[in-house]
């Protein structure tokens, strides 16, 4: 880890106070915490909105979660907060605010963190997407045939793509309850963004192209792995019909911060969908590049998400910070990170239709605060973000909970669990056995994270197992439930996390919403793809030896 000596942010009384109490949890094991406090649960959960968080198997006591919130007023998260809403510059490198939040408020929104010039502007891309949405679920948009369109596609890459992609699996049966009732014409939602042409190549030999819609995600709509599939997905349709014109207009949909630039690719006006430089890309999925989510769930379905996330939002904003879910979590991972010096942290749910949120979560915390720079130009002088990964429980227990229980690092670990699932109607036939199955997962779930915390301790006659069966515990944990998991639970669930990154770049004086650490592997990658391109001849003597060995290796492979 590159960790720079700079100006002292750690020598404030606060970060000293949590060193010392460290220092003493150290050598304590959660254990004996439970045994000395049989209540703890009591004292450590929170519950806001559908979210339900315990912490009560982190390794921390009442008073040091007291310590860490005196922390976040020495580093005025109140003031934070209140920029944040005001529409402020927090984003310094870039000189504009990050109004995400303002993505979720209702029409109907009042107050002054809610003008009604910024709720006008929110909503009325939100209502032409709408109209487009429900021409599509309502088989009323048709390709250059007359044909009814059948398969949406998805093309973006990062919060363009991994949002959307991983709502749509996790609200699947919110969409079955919602499509009922109109006959199949809801059109499947497909997803692409690999640039390499992997995913579109395997989906276009099985779509029909006078049945299929494009949509195409991107902010700045200039990225080229977004670009090349477009590329591809274009020559695919004109292949079927010469009329490019036509083929543009009743074929792709465009979301962008560029309208100018969508125009001038030739995507209609009408089919056009704007958001703003204000929202970052990984923060996206509650503007216009959710059209793909809308057009699985619904429209209302949809608002039900933003309002399950504007729901967090007005409990971040105005909730005291020792009862506010996302502070107190951002103030657990910087105690984790920074105090207790564990730098991974495994995100497991408890509910196959959560594949993808590790993956999701993933972006949001380590491109948002994987940083080394304060805000003021300094390095820092601490840890920031850890190392995020994560998978679906039951199958992570058969992957990598080995490492977890028996291995030579710590982590810390987020448990999701649904508390309801298969009460649906169209799971009628087979609701017993799968209810059974549900409970069966929540069951691993809560023995997994008893496991980690407490060890082999809660076992009987522990002592006499020999050392290979041995669970040393003390590995902590977060448990989130959720009632059910819904359009409005999952907003709620996201916006909290969502949060917490901010909370901990304020503690860590760093900018979260920008992420200047990939734009220099871009560039190279334009010069080295034009190397490329000129095959065998090119003059590869700019390069270091390893990248002009390995051009010249594939080269060869190639002729």
């Amino acid at each position: 880890m590159r960790i720079r000596e700079s100006l002292p942010s750690t020598s404030s009384l606060s970060w000293k106070k949590l060193q010392q109490d460290a220092e003493v949890l150290e050598n304590t094991h959660l254990f004996q915490l439970f045994t000395e406090d049989p209540e703890r649960f009591k004292a450590l959960s929170l519950q806001a909105g559908p979210v339900l968080m315990d912490f009560s198997k982190q390794l921390i006591k009442i008073d040091t979660l007291d310590s860490l919130v005196a922390l976040a007023e020495e580093k005025q998260l109140p003031r934070w907060i209140e920029r944040l809403f005001a529409g402020e510059e927090v984003n310094d490198s870039e000189r504009r605010a990050a109004q995400h939040w303002a993505l979720r408020l209702p029409v109907n929104a009042d107050g002054p963190h809610a003008p009604p010039e910024l709720v006008q502007q929110v909503h009325q891309p939100l209502a032409k997407m709408r109209g487009l949405v429900e021409l599509l679920r309502t088989g009323r948009w048709r390709g250059y045939s007359g044909q009814v369109i059948t398969d949406v596609v998805n093309i973006g890459v990062g919060g363009s793509d991994l949002g959307p992609m991983m709502a749509c699996r996790a609200l699947e049966d919110a969409a079955a309850c919602a499509n009922a009732d109109l006959a199949g014409s809801v059109p499947n939602v497909h997803f692409v963004s690999s640039m390499e042409g992997s995913q579109i190549s395997r989906l276009l030999q099985r779509l029909r192209p006078e049945k299929t819609l494009f949509v195409i995600a991107s902010k700045s709509f200039t990225t080229l792995d977004t670009l090349a599939n477009v590329d591809t997905a274009l020559a695919w349709l004109k292949n079927h019909h010469a009329d490019e014109a036509l083929v543009k207009r009743c074929h792709f949909i465009g979301v962008s911060t560029r309208a100018d630039l969508m125009q001038a690719w030739g995507i209609v006006p009408e089919h056009q969908l704007e958001f703003w430089d204000w929202v970052g890309g990984r923060f996206s999925l509650w503007s216009t590049i959710g059209i793909s989510l809308a057009v699985k769930i619904g429209f209302d379905a949809f608002e039900q998400f933003l309002a399950g996330a504007h729901c967090m939002d007005e409990h971040f904003r105005t909730a005291p910070l020792a009862q506010n879910l996302p502070v107190v979590n951002a103030l657990i991972g910087v105690w984790n990170t920074n105090f207790l010096n564990i730098n991974a942290h495994a995100i497991l749910p408890y509910d196959g239709r959560l594949k993808h949120l590790p993956a999701y979560l993933e972006q949001l915390e380590m491109e948002s605060n994987g940083k080394s720079v304060r805000r003021d130009g300094s390095w820092v002088s601490h840890r920031t973000c850890p190392i995020i990964w994560g998978e679906v429980g039951p199958n992570a227990q058969h992957a990598f909970y080995q490492l977890l229980h028996q291995g030579t690092e710590r982590v810390t670990s987020d448990f999701v669990l649904v508390a309801n699932r298969y009460r649906e109607a169209h799971y009628a036939s087979v609701a017993d056995a799968l209810q059974q199955q549900h409970r069966l997962g929540i069951a691993n779930g809560l023995a997994q994270s008893q496991l980690l915390a407490l060890g082999e301790q809660i076992l009987p006659d522990a002592a006499q197992l020999p050392a290979h069966k041995r669970y040393q515990g003390n590995q902590p944990n977060t448990t989130f439930v959720l009632e059910e998991l819904t359009p409005y639970s999952l907003g709620a669930l996201l916006a909290l996390y969502e949060h917490k990154v901010f909370v901990q770049s304020v503690i860590w004086e760093i900018n979260p919403f920008d992420q200047w650490g990939v734009e220099l592997g871009k560039k190279l990658a334009h010069s080295t793809h034009e190397l490329i391109e000129q095959g065998a001849g090119a003059d590869l003597s700019s390069l270091d030896a390893s990248t002009a060995g390995l051009l010249t290796f594939m080269q060869g492979v190639q002729q």
